[in-house]
């Protein structure tokens, strides 16, 4: 696969995927760079979004962990131009952990981990109402 064209953070995102190439398989480095190239391009074109597959697609079912927390990492690195992202893990209660990139001040500060951990709650019980009002009102929601 080639090289995506970059967007507007190109440098940034060259030094990242130089440094995921020489530090992943090509396989895995090849699977990355699918994930990540519509994404890229829709950046580039500054198009709302890509219609290629959603990571939760059956296909994607296979990626590792690893792989897809480096294809966040290089989507953020494209839209901040900043290499030193960071991806942190929050606990929701009676969730999954919810995975997050973050700059390295917001991954250090617990405080503001504490303020992103009350927003994805406060998110989920929004998600959990208008569900509950949906079901009553026969609306599906397993679109």
């Amino acid at each position: 696969m080639n090289e995506p064209n970059l967007p507007p953070h190109g440098e940034a995102l060259d030094i990242h995927l130089g440094l995921l190439r020489m530090s992943m398989t090509s396989e895995e480095y090849e699977l990355l760079l699918g994930m990540v190239e519509p994404v890229l391009r829709a950046l580039d074109s500054e198009d709302t979004g890509p219609d290629g597959p959603d990571l939760d697609d059956e296909p994607a079912a296979d990626i590792s962990q690893a792989v897809r927390d480096e294809a966040a990492l290089v989507i953020a690195t494209a839209v901040t131009g900043r290499v030193d992202n960071e991806l942190i893990q929050i606990e929701i209660e009676g969730g999954e952990p919810v995975r997050v990139v973050t700059d390295p001040d917001t991954a250090a500060d617990p405080e503001r981990r504490k303020d992103i951990a009350d927003c994805i709650r406060a998110r989920y019980r929004e998600d959990e109402e208008l569900r509950g009002i949906a079901e009553a009102s026969g609306i599906p929601t397993d679109l």
